[in-house]
């Protein structure tokens, strides 16, 4: 299994724009994955964090699973579109959160095995320090062997 502190190391390096933004994996288990996002690099013009970078911390969540569940010698979660609803102003560090059910984990390497890839969907939440759900997204990847 792979540790949080591990997990954030390597996506630094293979995504050195994370390293910038400050994100750091807070969860890496074989469902449930989140990141923190640090409030004070991913500030905007209105005092809040900016809109990109929350879609950045929850789209990243996809691509942990590599090395959590969906882990298949060859094969990378791909994003193949994703929406944001931005429910409250983040003026706070936020974690970004999603789970991924067992079943749905057999599912996608199963077809990925027999057939080189397999798409799934993600719902993750972004809350504040407080709680406060301040965007949601909906992700379709897709595990693929390359």
């Amino acid at each position: 299994m792979t540790t949080p502190a591990d997990l954030t190391a390597h996506v630094r390096t293979m995504i050195p724009i994370m390293d910038a933004m400050g994100v750091e994996v807070v969860e890496a288990g074989r469902n449930t994955v989140a990141a923190r996002l640090p409030a004070g690099p991913n500030g905007n013009h209105f005092g809040t964090t900016y809109a990109g970078s929350l879609f950045t911390v929850a789209e990243v969540l996809g691509g942990l699973y590599a090395s959590t569940s969906l882990v298949l010698e060859g094969a990378v979660p791909l994003i193949k579109s994703m929406t944001i609803d931005f429910l409250r102003p983040a003026t706070t560090d936020v974690v970004a959160r999603t789970t991924l059910a067992d079943d749905v984990i057999a599912r996608v390497l199963a077809e990925t095995a027999e057939r080189g890839k397999s798409d799934f969907d993600l719902v993750a939440e972004v809350h504040d320090t407080e709680g406060t759900v301040v965007a949601r997204t909906t992700g379709r990847y897709q595990l693929r062997r390359f």
